[in-house]
């Protein structure tokens, strides 16, 4: 199972340190922050999957925390944690990013399940990325099927030159690499021997 990394953060010691303490028997890698100011520092140096985030800070609040973790990496999933949680500020929060919105006190239980349906969605989306990078080409003749254009009950499949000069606006022109060169010459000699 991979490691997540989750950044809590929270001006309340003690919240601090009882969701530290049950996310990291679940397995996960938790860095704590205990000011707005401190998590935008950590965002800014390192990487993580999760941010879980107090709404009612000092000078940073959690919507800041959340717009400047979204801005840093749009992938990073962030929960709003909040005692002082109303409709207004749920609206913003969710308006601003957030993937998902939790009231304090809340039962371990349902810190288990928010926390691990922001991950599925974290995966999911980064599955999402991984197929939408993924150029279709047929292994016998190489044409490239062209996922833009889409022809009711028959797939567009292309020449590649036709395919990069559409979608680059790049010509291209056909030589040998080096290792072909070669083979194609060895051929050629092999065929003059005969």
């Amino acid at each position: 199972m991979r490691k997540y990394s989750i950044l809590l953060v929270d001006d309340d010691l003690i919240i601090i340190k009882a969701v530290e303490g049950l996310l990291e028997l679940e397995g996960y890698v938790v860095t704590t922050a205990e000011s707005g100011e401190r998590a935008i520092e950590l965002l800014e140096n390192a990487t993580f999957d999760l941010v879980i985030t107090d709404l009612v800070m000092g000078s940073i609040d959690g919507i800041g925390v959340l717009k400047r973790a979204k801005e840093i990496n749009p992938e990073t999933m962030v929960i709003i944690l909040t005692g002082f949680g109303n409709m207004t500020s749920a609206i913003e929060a969710l308006r601003s990013g957030a993937d998902d919105y939790i009231l304090k006190p809340c039962e371990t239980e349902e810190m288990y399940f928010r926390v691990s349906k922001c991950l599925e969605k974290l995966e999911l989306k980064r599955k999402l990325k991984l197929y939408e990078n993924i150029l279709p080409v047929c292994c016998v003749c190489k044409k490239i099927r062209d996922d833009s254009v889409i022809v009711q009950g028959r797939d567009k499949w292309k020449q590649m030159e036709n395919y990069i000069r559409d979608v680059a606006g790049v010509s291209v022109t056909t030589t040998f690499c080096p290792e072909c060169a070669k083979k194609e010459k060895e051929k050629i000699r092999r065929g003059l021997s005969e």
